[in-house]
């Protein structure tokens, strides 16, 4: 398809990362009628990334059809604290950029347009334009954009970053599980911990990764860090095969009505509609439910896109506030090198509550459970922050 039309498309998806990507992918499954074009800015559609996501995350029907894009599972993943270190039993799942573009590229061919910045989009009628960085223009009767968070007034937050090394050891390394949190680790910038993935008997993904009140990034001191991490577990011998990086939104509280009316009517998807899950920053589960819920509309014009992605974004925002009060505790309620004590203590709850904190579908009595026991931070630190009035706080 070239990237000036001469009639509309049905759907122009702006951005191909993960969560348009599957929506393409349940386009074509369940409504094959519909026309499209997946558009992405850089050269290759996924980019660099490492998505990850726990077995009950999803439904025994999203899993189904999800299935080709999983990379990597295990039985079991670790966490490690000062204080406390355990083993779960429940699954966890990757899915590698390669992976997610290969099977892109092989179902849709030249529907994926790479190196494709859109620089602006515009309303006429009933159709939309999309005016590309070298002048060319696209048509479509409606647009979906996925191109990521990018700051407002309108969300507080904080943020998960990390940098991550993919390491081809020189021998077996001997990691069964996934340890998810490495916390043992010195505290720094926040809650600092290493996450680590055994992708093969010989490679390993290690994340230095920090729940921190800024969103710079200093990958020179992540990478010695990795290179430490490294020698303390005999791993020193090895070769870089790539590295990633990311900063993640992690919710305090905001105003959701506000953040869509600046979207002035343009529909969005993944951390563009503000979907993540607000504690953890994992997006791949919202991805997948959005996906789900776009193809099964009965109509794909631009006004029913945007009452549909704006209803499951703000009914989701509404459904987790008991996460973004539970940041405003990690956050604003102790020393930051004293985060880590908060997580810890979550991990002595029963495996089930565990499992549903991560789905983000915590039952009351689950909730009563994780405010109960010994705080992890003063009383009296927890009450004044609970107390205040935290910016943009009508849906906190």
């Amino acid at each position: 398809m070239s990237k000036t039309t001469d009639r509309p498309v049905d759907i122009a998806l702006i951005g191909g990362g993960l969560a348009n990507g599957l929506v393409a992918w349940r386009l074509a499954e369940l409504r094959p009628e519909l026309s499209f074009v997946l558009m992405e800015a850089g050269p290759e559609p996924g980019g660099n990334h490492t998505w990850s996501f726990h077995g009950e995350d999803l439904t025994p029907d999203e899993l189904r059809w999800f299935a080709p894009f999983v990379t990597y599972r295990w039985d079991r993943n670790l966490v490690r604290f000062p204080n406390r270190h355990r083993r779960l039993s429940s699954a966890y799942l990757s899915v590698s950029s390669e992976r997610f573009r290969a099977l892109l590229n092989e179902r849709f061919g030249d529907r994926v347009q790479t190196s494709t910045s859109v620089e602006a989009v515009e309303r006429e009628g009933e159709e939309t334009r999309l005016v590309l960085q070298d002048g060319a223009q696209i048509r479509a009767r409606a647009a979906l954009d996925g191109r990521g968070y990018r700051p407002g007034p309108h969300l507080s937050l904080g943020f998960q970053k990390f940098l991550g090394q993919e390491i081809e050891l020189a021998a077996p390394h001997g990691v069964a599980e996934p340890t998810i949190m490495d916390a043992t680790v010195p505290q720094d910038d926040g809650y600092r911990f290493v996450y680590v993935l055994p992708l093969t008997p010989t490679r390993l993904l290690i994340e230095d990764t920090y729940y921190a009140d800024a969103a710079a990034l200093d990958r020179d001191g992540s990478r010695a860090k990795i290179d430490l991490y490294r020698r303390d577990h005999g791993w020193l011998e090895g070769d870089l095969v790539r590295e990633e990086e990311g900063v993640l939104p992690i919710a305090l509280s905001g105003d959701i009505d506000a953040f869509w009316a600046d979207r002035e009517g343009l529909p969005a998807s993944g951390l563009s509609a503000a979907l993540f899950h607000p504690t953890t920053g994992y997006s791949l589960p919202d991805a997948v439910h959005l996906a789900d819920r776009i193809a099964a509309l009965p109509d794909h014009s631009n006004a029913a896109l945007f009452d549909a992605t704006r209803r499951q974004s703000i009914e989701t925002w509404a459904d987790r506030g008991f996460f973004r009060m539970l940041n405003r505790l990690l956050y604003l309620a102790g020393d930051p090198a004293e985060r880590y004590r908060i997580l810890e203590h979550f991990y002595r709850l029963p495996e089930p509550v565990v499992s549903r904190f991560y789905a983000a579908r915590l039952t009351r009595g689950d909730k009563l459970r994780i405010l109960t026991g010994k705080p992890p931070v003063s009383v009296r630190s927890a009450l004044r922050v609970l107390a205040s009035r935290h910016p943009q706080g009508a849906y906190a």
